[in-house]
């Protein structure tokens, strides 16, 4: 399983990223909100939508829940 957060900052575009722990481009950890550990970016995205709209994942490090 993969942990995940998602960062508390929108995104030029208006989004907010959702990240694994390990990514280089994950935001700094006071502009993150942990998700939690899951098998897929999708699972990680379901859990970002509990707390914003508009959620997209991380081109670098779920690029297959990155749809803009």
């Amino acid at each position: 399983m993969i942990l995940y957060c998602v960062n508390k900052n929108e995104q030029d575009t208006g989004e907010h990223e959702v990240h694994t722990l390990d990514c280089e481009h994950k935001p700094e950890s006071e502009n993150q909100i942990y998700l939690g550990r899951f098998n897929t970016c999708h699972e990680a995205i379901n859990k970002a939508k509990e707390y914003y709209t508009n959620v997209d994942g991380c081109f670098y490090c779920s690029k297959e829940c990155h749809t803009r």
